[in-house]
């Protein structure tokens, strides 16, 4: 009927039965957070990262998909669709933004959000999809379905984020965005994470 111990965000959440339509989401940090927060994936207790750099603030409630993992089918299915180099997976679950008119005052909580498209980035080399969703429920944002739907200037806010939130001063950029996807794409990125994360647990869905 309930656990008696804290349940992993990673492994022991569930993803939900309506995914990728609707997928439950642990989010870890929120855009007033100076500190990057992420989970530990020995313990599942969120852990300070770093801080965050010179004035790159999180645009949206940032955290990731549970059960999800990105490896060689997440890396063979970018490589499907660009020319750039990838090496492989970031080895990491599927990271998401969702968002939300509501102020959510802190990360380690879970949600549900529907999916409506994502970017797929290359981080030095590595697979390292951003799925972009809505809060379902969310009155202001459940209209979108899409993401060509989003008005330009928080699409261009998510473009920024990503291509500047590893940058440090005299070091070259490591990050790229390959491509933008819409929502039918992203639920392919996302089954295809899910199948990252049965080969590498032996889960099946």
């Amino acid at each position: 009927m309930f656990r008696t111990d804290k349940a992993h965000p990673w492994h022991g959440v569930p993803i939900g039965d309506a995914a990728p339509d609707e997928v439950t989401v642990f989010i870890e940090i929120v855009p007033r957070d100076t500190v990057k927060y992420e989970v530990d994936k020995e313990s599942g207790y969120l852990k300070i990262d770093r801080p965050q750099q010179y004035s790159n603030v999180v645009p949206a409630n940032y955290g990731f998909i549970p059960q999800t993992y990105c490896d060689g089918n997440i890396a063979e299915l970018a490589r499907s669709k660009t020319e750039l180099y990838i090496r492989g997976g970031d080895g990491d679950p599927l990271d998401i933004l969702v968002l939300s008119e509501h102020h959510i005052p802190r990360g380690d909580i879970i949600l549900k959000a529907r999916p409506i498209g994502g970017f797929c980035l290359i981080d030095d080399s590595e697979a390292d999809d951003k799925i972009i969703a809505v809060l379902k429920g969310d009155k202001v944002f459940e209209q979108y379905e899409e993401i060509s739907q989003l008005p330009k200037g928080i699409l261009e806010r998510f473009e920024h984020y990503f291509l500047t939130y590893k940058n440090l001063p005299d070091e070259p950029n490591k990050c790229e965005i390959a491509y933008a996807y819409g929502r039918e794409a992203s639920y392919e990125v996302i089954r295809t994470s899910m199948a990252d994360y049965s080969d590498l647990t032996g889960r099946v869905f």
